[in-house]
């Protein structure tokens, strides 16, 4: 079967996704991954085609740490104006089956439509409406049951607005009537459309009140290479003292980058322990005998050689952080990051979440300090990891495939 994969976004948006396709194309399938273009080298690495979307995965609405709700928004909106025809660029070869990301999605089922093919969602999010919890953007409190839900509702209204122009656009170029963009959504869950989300039921358990077709069912992680070793500089540093902090703010923080290494170096040493501090979008970078800076690293092979690890809780390094049994010290900055920090404290597995908009070295300092020395934190999180093992997430993607007609 041909298989498009179609996710836009971040780092952390694509690279979970070469994983799951290296998987699907080990079970004889033939895959190929749209992404953004800075992508390319890491979705071909991955021994996948690769489709190219052109669009700035700086204007996907996760990238800067200033600005309230309708910059998110707006940034939000310029990104979807570029993917539409992006995606049906990506979709002219022809597929047999679309599998389609939380961003994809919305402009997805309209691809799907007009090629006469199967669609099925793969999210890293939890996009749905649900009592059980807010919206995920946002980082709002629980509103109560029905509180949550209705927020939830008026949250897929605005991703609706959001993907109205773009939609129009791509109906007009597919050869599609026209259709509103809340009734195509409708009309997919009316006819319960698969999702399948990539996140583990120990860190979000699958909500009691969504519609069948929705399931959890474990993460997809990024691809690494068999036999893959970290670079021997970076060995080096590990095997020569305790166990070093991660620092990293990933995709999150560009242009804070000199603020963000005097506060990092500065709050590792007021804390004591050594630190591995990651440059990301930021271009963090820190000085001395006991730091080590590092690009871009897979956290399968890095996160269970440290102490703990303080990150800006995007979904997958805050499903990494668990699954390597590490203790989390949760940063968020904006989007679905203070929803996974609140999950992660909740859990029992991370210190209380420091807001980056109140950072400073005292504060991160002291949550280092904690994260190191309360062994109950590191339990929860071996707990984690254990539950996390046993989890199968590309496997029941793949099975849902054959399920499908593959």
């Amino acid at each position: 079967m041909r298989i498009l994969v179609m996710a836009a976004g971040s780092h952390g948006d694509v690279a979970p996704y070469t994983g799951l396709g290296a998987h699907l194309r080990d079970a004889g399938h033939e895959v190929a991954l749209a992404a953004p273009e800075t992508f390319r080298e890491l979705v071909t690495d991955s021994g996948l085609d690769f489709r190219p979307l052109p669009v700035d995965p700086r204007g996907a609405g996760t990238g800067g740490p200033t600005g309230g709700r309708s910059d998110l928004l707006a940034r939000a909106a310029a990104f979807i104006g570029q993917l539409g025809d992006g995606l049906a660029d990506a979709a002219a070869p022809g597929a047999d089956l679309l599998l389609l990301s939380t961003t994809t999605a919305p402009l997805g089922w309209h691809l799907a439509e007009a090629m006469g093919v199967p669609s099925m969602g793969v999210y890293l999010q939890p996009t749905l409406p649900t009592r059980e919890f807010p919206p995920v953007v946002g980082g709002g409190r629980s509103l109560g049951g029905w509180g949550n839900r209705v927020a939830g509702a008026l949250g897929q209204r605005v991703v609706d607005r959001l993907h109205t122009e773009a939609a129009r656009r791509l109906r007009s170029r597919l050869g599609l009537p026209a259709l509103a963009q809340t009734a195509r959504r409708r009309a997919v869950e009316r006819a319960d459309w698969p999702v399948l989300h990539g996140f583990s039921p120990s860190l979000l358990p699958r909500p009691a009140d969504w519609r069948p077709g929705l399931r959890v069912v474990g993460n997809w992680w990024p691809h690494v290479a068999d036999g893959y070793q970290l670079p021997s500089a970076v060995d080096d540093f590990l095997q020569a003292g305790p166990p070093p902090v991660f620092v990293g703010f990933g995709s999150m923080a560009a242009g804070h980058g000199e603020w963000l290494s005097t506060l990092a170096v500065e709050a590792l040493r007021r804390a004591g322990v050594r630190g591995v501090v990651q440059a990301g979008w930021a271009g963090i970078a820190g000085e001395g005998d006991d730091v080590l800076t590092v690009g871009e690293l897979p956290h399968a092979r890095l996160f269970p050689r440290m102490a703990a690890v303080v990150h800006h809780a995007g979904a997958g390094t805050a499903a990494a952080a668990l699954r390597a049994g590490v203790p989390s010290v949760p940063v968020p900055v904006t989007a679905d990051q203070p929803f996974w920090a609140d999950r992660l404290t909740r859990l029992g597995a991370a210190t209380a979440p420091v807001r980056f908009a109140d950072l400073t070295a005292d504060r991160l300092a002291e949550a280092i300090r904690q994260a190191v020395a309360e062994q109950r934190l590191r339990e929860r999180a071996e707990e984690s990891a254990r539950a996390m093992a046993k989890e199968d997430g590309v496997g029941r993607v793949a099975e849902a495939v054959v399920a499908l007609g593959g």
